[in-house]
């Protein structure tokens, strides 16, 4: 294991972050929100430990799969820890668990939030959760990237461990332009939400936060009945068609700006992702139109939250807690699936499905035909059996984590459907669930060793599970891998 290496980009992670934070500290001067010193300390001490990590220089800077995976991990952990602090300067939460739970909810894209009263929160502190929404979304180790002139070509190992979905491919030659590339349509799809909300009459604050919670499909929401207490019809529609453009592959928008246009509708994820949203839609906007008074309506309400859970940005417009058990089941099954691989967005990934299926299409033919030699190929190409089990592995331990945080958490005897889709929710980053985890409700009944749970579950999603779970391998430390 490169050590050294891993300490100091560590050390640069930080830096970054503390870069970062000087968005939200001049958002609480501006507005004299009086939570300035919370970041300045944050600031403060974000910059003196990340410049001591940073100056260790290693003897070997390549990266390695098995560094890649425990810097990604580790990486993760530090922003998170210290992305709580202002949090806990602040003085508005109960406890650093707390801090920390409302900080990995913002970095991982989650939405699960412990605040009983959001609006009550200071201007800068409010900036900072969705903030870490949109540093999240697109990774801070891609843009580390894409901004650090040190990292080598054998960086790819580092997207493949932060970003979503099976193993992703550069988009151009140079792994450094791919990371730049994507931070580029990240940022112009973002400066665009903000100025399409700001013309539907929202102030400035308000259109960036939420354009920041959107593009990083994280659903922070500076109200606490979220974008429903705005009751601005314009604004949902916009939100509800960016969340599900967030949702598609960043790969794709490439693939359109290089005027591809028919490779990019003939990807097999995306018209599955555009298949199923059309389809929950026009089930639940069927199913609910009564609750609402007829079509129109019940539309307006089941197009954004198809949009919102299946993009797993989590906004609400209405409480879905009270919508039949055919809808609410809907929902929870596109918590699981989620949207497209390469996205901000969290879940399954629709791609995975898609690979299972096919393997078991290819598997029921040998059945039939014994001396067949097909395989599994997406979008025209062929996969290695290699992908195939770690998609099959990733079904595994999703749903061996699932069962022991349900149990885990079921230790202080909340009901089953609370504590199963707050699992959901924390695993796919999608945030709200049923029950006491609804639209309407929070986290914060939950006893501190349940949110240190949930906690675990949203990075370990985030990450999809493996840079995480290597840290918890004994071979992963040992000397003999120091070269």
């Amino acid at each position: 294991m490169n050590y050294r290496l891993i300490v100091k980009l560590s050390g640069n992670v930080i830096r970054i972050e503390a870069l970062f934070m000087l968005f939200p500290l001049a958002v609480s001067l501006i507005y004299g929100s009086g939570d300035h010193m919370a970041f300045i300390w944050s600031i403060l001490i974000l910059a003196v430990v990340g410049t001591l990590l940073a100056l260790l220089k290693p003897w070997d800077k390549n990266f390695r799969t098995r560094d890649a995976f425990v810097v990604a991990g580790i990486s993760w952990i530090l922003i998170s820890l210290f992305g709580a602090l202002p949090f806990y300067f602040s003085g508005y939460f109960n406890s650093f668990i707390d801090c920390a739970f409302e900080s990995i909810s913002g970095f991982t894209t989650t939405g699960s939030s412990i605040l009983t009263n959001v609006e009550a929160l200071p201007k800068g502190i409010l900036f900072w959760r969705s903030f870490s929404h949109w540093i999240g979304g697109m990774g801070v180790l891609t843009f580390m990237m894409a901004v650090i002139p040190s990292i080598n070509a054998s960086s790819i190992n580092l997207l493949r461990a932060e970003s979503t979905g099976p193993a992703p491919d550069k988009i151009v030659p140079k792994i450094k332009e791919t990371a730049r590339i994507m931070y580029l349509i990240y940022l112009v799809m973002t400066v665009i939400l903000i100025i399409l909300l700001k013309i539907t009459g929202m102030s400035l604050f308000d259109a960036l936060t939420n354009a920041f919670s959107t593009a990083g499909t994280g659903g922070f929401s500076n109200m606490n009945a979220s974008i429903g207490a705005y009751n601005n019809i314009a604004a949902e529609i916009i939100i509800t068609i960016f969340m599900f453009l967030f949702g598609i592959s960043f790969s794709l928008y490439f693939i359109l700006l290089g005027r591809k246009f028919l490779k990019f509708i003939k990807d097999q994820e995306l018209k599955v992702y555009f298949g199923i949203v059309i389809a929950a839609i026009i089930i639940i906007t069927i199913n609910i139109s009564k609750l609402y008074g007829g079509i129109p309506e019940a539309l307006r309400h089941s197009s954004f939250q198809v949009s919102s859970v299946i993009s797993t940005t989590g906004f609400a417009t209405t409480d879905f807690n009270l919508w039949p058990t055919l809808s609410k089941s809907i929902l929870v099954l596109l918590m699981l699936t989620g949207c497209c691989a390469g996205s901000t967005g969290g879940g399954m990934k629709l791609i995975r499905f898609i690979i299972l299926a096919k393997a078991v299409k290819v598997e029921l033919g040998k059945i039939f035909h014994p001396n067949s030699v097909k395989s599994v190929s997406v979008n025209g190409k062929k996969l290695n059996n290699d992908i195939v089990l770690k998609t099959a592995l990733f079904f595994f331990i999703y749903i061996a984590l699932f069962l022991v945080s349900v149990l885990l958490v079921s230790i202080e005897g909340k009901d089953i459907i609370s504590n199963s889709t707050a699992v959901i929710a924390s695993l796919s980053n999608i945030g709200p669930g049923l029950g006491i985890v609804g639209p309407t409700g929070n986290y914060a009944a939950y006893s501190s060793f349940s949110k240190i749970v949930f906690s675990f579950c949203m990075i370990a999603g985030r990450l999809e599970f493996f840079p995480l779970l290597v840290l918890f391998t004994p071979s992963a430390w040992k000397r003999g891998f120091i070269k």
